[in-house]
């Protein structure tokens, strides 16, 4: 009896064990299901739980905004209240031509302020030719890059609609060429210019058109971050009013990056309190280009040495390779360090719980450099520590799983070569060819010191690098919006790595665009 007992026990246990299993998988099954088409509803629900890492730490809870003290550090520029934001055409401005003269197809090079900078250019340029533009391709975001196969290129950072629609006075913007015109384009068969920088008009009325009116069709090839000159002659001064068009109206951000940015910018106006938005302008490429190697005395300073040969090889720098950063930096060539501008913010009478946002893809050195800047201002703060992963990789789309074949397992090293050498060397005494050199394995490199030290070119980017370098787009327009919106800006450095307007000129130039009076603190390095 006792072992019929035993048995009837285990019996019910295996089915209470069977049933377990299975609500579990049921259980599993209904949230793959939530998550697979219910994304909204998940995402609204996240939205109200996630944990950011930022918690804002107040001095006082009061925050007198009547106060002399409030007007000098967050008030607006009174004399520049009177100024408003008009880009409109003064006097005759005709719409574009029924009959164009032909299609302008661009490719643009580069990073965020460049192809922005290019794109209001290709407008104006296409205008001046009485020409049909072709949505330009964006090069950093096409699909050999590794993103989303959901956009295309431009549609990647930008709203193409709302690019179409807001220059239909201005000039004809078409989404693809023709169909008889693309096949030509894939056989390389219609004319391409690789256009210089801050070229002319001239350089488009003598050589472009004349193409153009032959062949109906150009491309341009644009790698240099803006392909007219700045300053217009006066009588083409409507060019220059549809720059700004193009920049501060028709450039619009897709519609889930602008919805990231304004979800990030009320998290940082919660507290009720206003916010600095400070842009480092800290990257390798500046720092090569105007010999600020020394500003770090570790492996940072070989680093950008190593850039800066890079770039004098190419002809990118025209001066010499050891340049006395001291010097560079006592002139303003080089960035103001963080530390430094928090110590200017603190003299100047910003507290230690000031928010500080800071901006920008890149900062040299990594997070280490703003150490400092942390240990003045408590609630420094950037866009990862107000947003959560899944909201960044929402805007990337769903993309394909990149294996990296730089990271695989090395080949096994195949004994017949040593074999092989061995027996073709000769007769004896006749010496032995050397070993041959030990194969290197990227395991075997450690980071950029291994690449430093072994050969004098970049290396070449992997796919996964490729992809990333698309996602720091939408990293710098998430930044873009809050920098313009922020309170109060402050470009640590205004040039790039070209010696050009980098990031913080063009968030300047909007802020005094959009709103003169705002504040903005150009510091004299």
């Amino acid at each position: 009896m006792k072992g019929e007992g035993k048995m009837v026990i285990m019996s019910k246990m295996k089915w209470v064990g069977l049933v377990g299993l299975v609500l579990s998988a049921f259980s599993l099954f209904v949230h793959f299901l939530l998550a697979r088409y219910t994304e909204g509803g998940i995402s609204d629900y996240q939205s109200s739980v996630t944990i950011f890492s930022w918690r804002p730490i107040f001095e006082n809870s009061d925050f007198a905004k009547n106060s002399p003290l409030y007007r000098r550090l967050w008030g607006q520029v009174r004399r520049l209240e009177s100024l408003h934001p008009d880009a409109n055409p003064r006097g005759y401005y005709a719409d574009p031509r029924s009959e164009s003269s032909g299609y302008v197809f661009v490719r643009i090079q580069g990073g965020f302020h460049e192809i922005r900078n290019s794109i209001c250019d290709v407008v104006a340029i296409s205008r001046l030719l009485n020409a049909t533009l072709v949505i330009p391709e964006i090069q950093s975001t096409t699909s050999s890059k590794g993103i989303s196969s959901e956009f295309k290129s431009f549609a990647y950072l930008y709203n193409e609609d709302q690019f179409m629609a807001a220059l239909v006075k201005d000039v004809k913007v078409v989404k693809t060429l023709p169909q008889n015109l693309k096949g030509a384009r894939r056989k390389k068969k219609i004319p391409s210019f690789r256009v210089p920088n801050s070229a002319s008009p001239y350089f488009y009325l003598h050589h472009v058109l004349p193409v153009l009116n032959k062949h109906a069709v150009v491309e341009l090839v644009v790698s240099e971050g803006g392909c007219l000159q700045a300053i217009l002659p006066p009588h083409l001064e409507e060019y220059q009013r549809l720059r700004c068009r193009v920049g501060f109206h028709a450039l619009r951000f897709r519609q889930e990056v602008q919805e990231l940015a304004t979800k990030i910018l009320h998290r940082l106006r919660a507290p009720g309190r206003p916010f600095i938005a400070f842009d480092p302008g800290m990257t390798r490429d500046a720092l090569a280009y105007h010999g600020c190697a020394e500003l770090f005395q570790d492996v940072h300073t070989e680093l950008i040495q190593h850039k800066r040969a890079w770039m004098k090889k190419r002809g990118i720098v025209k001066g010499k390779l050891s340049v006395n950063s001291a010097e560079q930096r006592l002139n303003g060539s080089c960035p103001l360090m963080p530390e430094e501008v928090g110590i200017l913010l603190r003299a100047y009478g910003y507290s230690w719980d000031t928010i500080l946002y800071i901006s920008g893809g890149e900062v040299f050195g990594g997070q280490r450099t703003l150490i400092p800047l942390h240990a003045m201002f408590e609630n420094t703060v950037d866009r990862t520590s107000l947003s959560a992963a899944w909201e960044m990789s929402r805007i990337y789309g769903r993309e394909v799983n990149i294996v990296d074949t730089k990271l695989r397992a090395p080949p096994s090293v195949v004994q017949e070569k040593k074999l092989g050498a061995w027996k073709n060397a000769g007769p004896r005494p006749h010496p032995l060819p050397p070993p041959p050199a030990r194969p290197k394995y990227p395991h075997n490199i450690e980071g950029w010191w291994g690449w430093v030290a072994e050969s004098d070119n970049e290396p070449e980017s992997t796919v996964m690098e490729l992809r990333t370098n698309a996602h720091k787009l939408l990293w710098e327009a998430i930044d873009y919006l809050i920098c313009v919106e922020a309170d109060v800006f402050i470009p640590g450095f205004d040039r790039d790595g070209k010696g050009r307007p980098n990031f913080a000129s063009l968030v300047m130039g909007h802020r005094l665009y959009q709103s003169a009076a705002s504040k903005t603190f150009r510091l004299d390095r």
